[in-house]
C-alpha cells in the first residue's frame, strides 16, 4: 500500500451527539424529523388512550375515575404532548402530500412551508391546549 492510501481519510460514523449538538439540520429536515417522531409517538400512546376510553365507556363510575385519572397534571401534561404530535403529525402530513405532488420543492418554497407547519401546528396545540385545560 501506498503512504497516500494509508492517510485517507475515513468516513466519519455519525453518533447521537454528533446528531444533536454539532450537525445544523435545515428547518425542512427538522420538521420531517419531528414528523416521523410525532408519528411513532402516536402510534405508542394509542395504546394508552383505547384503554382511556374503553375504561369511560363501561360505566358510569368507570367514566368518573377516568375523568379524575385525566384532571392530574402528568396526565394533562402528556395529553397536551399527544394533542401537539397529532397536530404536527396533521400539518407536516399535508406538506408531504403537496411535495409527493412536487409542489414546493424549491429552497425557499420549502422552508416557507416548514415554517407554515411549525407556526400551524404551535397554534392549533395552543388552542386546543387550551379546551383541555
Amino acid at each position: 500500500m501506498s503512504s497516500a492510501a494509508a492517510k485517507k481519510n475515513r468516513p466519519k460514523y455519525l453518533n447521537l451527539q454528533a446528531l444533536l449538538f454539532e450537525i445544523r439540520l435545515p428547518l425542512p429536515a427538522r420538521i420531517s424529523i419531528l414528523h416521523r417522531i410525532s408519528g411513532a409517538l402516536l402510534f405508542v400512546a394509542m395504546v394508552w388512550l383505547l384503554w382511556m376510553l374503553d375504561r369511560s365507556l363501561t360505566s358510569e363510575a368507570a367514566f368518573e375515575a377516568i375523568r379524575r385519572y385525566a384532571g392530574l397534571l402528568p396526565v394533562k401534561l402528556a395529553l397536551l404532548v399527544l394533542i401537539w404530535a397529532y397536530c404536527h403529525h396533521f400539518c407536516a402530513g399535508i406538506r408531504h402530500l403537496f411535495l409527493d405532488l412536487h409542489k414546493g420543492v424549491d429552497l425557499a418554497s420549502a422552508r416557507a412551508s416548514s415554517w407554515a407547519v411549525f407556526a400551524a401546528s404551535l397554534a392549533l396545540t395552543a388552542w386546543l391546549g387550551a379546551k383541555l385545560w
